[in-house]
């Protein structure tokens, strides 16, 4: 697919019509509120893994609702001291997988928090394990419109919620540094991200990667790819619908995330990106609220953005930040 949104100095200067709404705040604010009613009771289980290098943890800690939640927890072996903490969470469909996968940042001298999504892990990878027991409206197939009727019911209030607890938890572990802690992930991974940065005030730095749920009203019609198409084929069916889906969407449109961001930020986007339209990861970006804020555009690539070149760009600015 050649180049199919906005020219890059469009793109730089593009901004969201995305309606923040008023009580945007006070939501959030509720929601995480009535999440810390329930225990973390944040569990770290040891894991034989036969590797040398990196112990591994089975964690289960209290999401949305007291829900449990697995993660994995990833330290350097022969860790005594707090070390820096990067959480990081996963695209759409996948699971935590195994505990032998995704050894990078662990290898980096860092603590390595890693969560699973709530009813994913079974498009690809190699699964997850934490299921939602949260029922819902009429959805189309995916995650995008489960509980689209209302915020309250929105699949994506969970998620972000755990997210959320997954941080605490992470950072109740006595060998990872709450000062050093760094939030990424890539397009869906990487809209969890951005919402974690905007709902958590301390932390170090964040990185998301060609971002997801970024820019509803302009994702919904720029592009026809799932998931972002789940939406559009949810309206062909139930007429009459867009300003009440989309109103529900703005509660969770990582562009009014950006806006409460308070961490240094380093953005990726790709310009022949049809998942996730560069534009959408431009709104985001260009409402990113802390100054201290990059964006590495690559050019000629789809959703696989910068791929080991853009984790070289990481492991490069991460040594500032944590």
């Amino acid at each position: 697919m050649a180049l199919f949104d906005l020219p890059l100095d469009e793109l730089r200067e593009y901004r969201s019509e995305s309606v923040e709404p008023e009580d945007f705040d006070a939501f959030w604010s509720k929601t995480l509120g009535e999440a810390r009613e329930h225990d973390l009771d944040a569990r770290f289980e040891p894991v034989d893994t036969g590797l040398s290098t990196v112990r591994v943890y089975d964690v289960t800690f209290a999401g949305f609702g007291g829900h449990p939640v697995k993660g994995w927890l990833r330290l350097p072996a022969g860790a005594t001291e707090p070390l820096p903490l990067v959480v990081e969470f996963i695209g759409y469909g996948g699971g935590r997988g195994l505990p032998h996968e995704n050894l990078l940042w662990a290898s980096t001298g860092r603590a390595h928090f890693v969560m699973d999504t709530r009813g994913q892990g079974s498009a690809w990878g190699a699964g997850g394990g934490t299921p939602d027991p949260v029922g819902a409206a009429p959805a189309y197939p995916g995650f995008m419109t489960r509980g689209i009727d209302a915020p309250e019911n929105y699949y994506y209030r969970r998620v972000f919620t755990d997210a959320v607890r997954a941080v605490e938890a992470a950072r109740s572990h006595p060998l990872t540094d709450a000062s050093r802690t760094v939030a990424l992930g890539a397009s869906q991974g990487g809209g969890i991200t951005i919402a974690v940065g905007g709902l958590v005030s301390d932390l170090a730095a964040i990185a998301p990667d060609v971002p997801f749920l970024c820019d509803y009203p302009r994702a919904a019609t720029i592009t026809d790819r799932h998931p972002y198409r789940e939406i559009g084929l949810y309206l062909k069916t139930h007429r009459g619908r867009t300003q009440d889906a989309l109103r529900t969407l703005s509660y969770f449109d990582a562009v009014h995330f950006a806006a409460r961001g308070r961490a240094p930020a380093l953005f990726s986007a790709a310009l022949e990106d049809q998942t996730c339209p560069p534009s959408t990861v431009f709104a985001a970006f260009n409402a990113w609220a802390h100054d201290e804020k990059a964006i590495e555009v690559y050019d000629f690539n789809d959703h696989e953005g910068g791929g080991p070149f853009h984790e070289a760009a990481k492991l490069d600015w991460l040594r500032s930040h944590a």
